[in-house]
């Protein structure tokens, strides 16, 4: 029985119907939005870093891609910080950057296949400026860490300044402040490294589930990403019809749309 069934674009869609239901959870939670809402939205992450990862081994220039992923992670924090400062609500904290998140899994990514070049064509100066690369996510934190520090002791953090200022900080591509933290661009730059072993992906995907069962102490139950296994296996290695422009539009649009209902709604 041939289970492989779902294309890249359908395993997109699926994952955006469970991302609605999940942030329908985070926007009307104090209105008594149901937890299984978010249950639901345990795979959502999982799923797109797996199409991540297929279309970033796929694009025609990746770095073409990065420069994409970097716009929409920049605009997405104009978006978010923008949408708060003219209606506030302190019940909902919008966090939401998925593809800050894939834009540095993505350098990752492409540190990866600089580095396994290197390891094959035996260039040992490529190797080691490949891992001095990887330091630089890391790195550039520091704006952002120094920012927050002058914010936390001065008490700028209410004002237009220190909100300008963390904005800003928060433009530049860091392991820091990427939506569902260092944990997720694990996840997707594993899954590209192991892109052609499918069971490889799960034995991984299933072992960071248990270490988050048995971390976690909260009800966002975000081991149950595990459901993810099975659209994974259902993955026919097709593209489908792409639709590569629904997501970056879609994206900010129903976060904004839900956050600026909530709040009217008073959460």
């Amino acid at each position: 029985m041939n289970i492989k069934k779902l294309n890249s674009t359908t395993i997109k869609i699926i994952a955006i119907i469970l991302m609605v239901l999940d942030h329908i959870h985070q926007m009307f939670e104090p209105l008594g939005a149901p937890i299984w809402l978010t249950w639901l939205g345990r795979p959502v992450f999982i799923l797109f870093l797996f199409a991540a990862a297929e279309g970033f081994h796929y694009t025609h220039s990746k770095k073409k891609y990065l420069l994409h992923m970097f716009f929409a992670s920049a605009a997405m924090t104009v978006i978010t910080f923008t949408t708060q400062t003219i209606l506030p609500n302190s019940s909902v904290v919008l966090m939401n950057n998925a593809f800050a998140t894939f834009l540095v899994a993505g350098i990752y990514m492409l540190i990866w296949d600089r580095f396994s070049s290197a390891v094959k064509e035996k260039k040992v100066g490529k190797s080691i400026t490949s891992v001095l690369l990887a330091l630089l996510p890391i790195v550039s934190t520091l704006p952002f860490l120094v920012t927050a520090s002058y914010i936390n002791n001065s008490g700028a953090g209410a004002t237009g300044i220190g909100k300008a200022l963390m904005m800003v900080t928060m433009v530049i591509p860091n392991i820091l402040t990427v939506e569902g933290s260092v944990g997720m661009v694990i996840i997707g730059v594993v899954f590209y490294v192991l892109r052609e072993w499918r069971w490889a992906q799960i034995a991984f995907l299933a072992l960071f589930s248990v270490l988050m069962f048995i971390a976690s102490k909260d009800a966002s139950l975000q081991w149950l990403m595990v459901a993810a296994a099975v659209p994974m296996l259902m993955y026919n290695g097709e593209k489908g019809r792409g639709m590569k422009s629904l997501f970056y539009i879609f994206y900010p649009a129903h976060i904004v749309v839900l956050y600026v209902v909530a709040t009217l709604m008073g959460t």
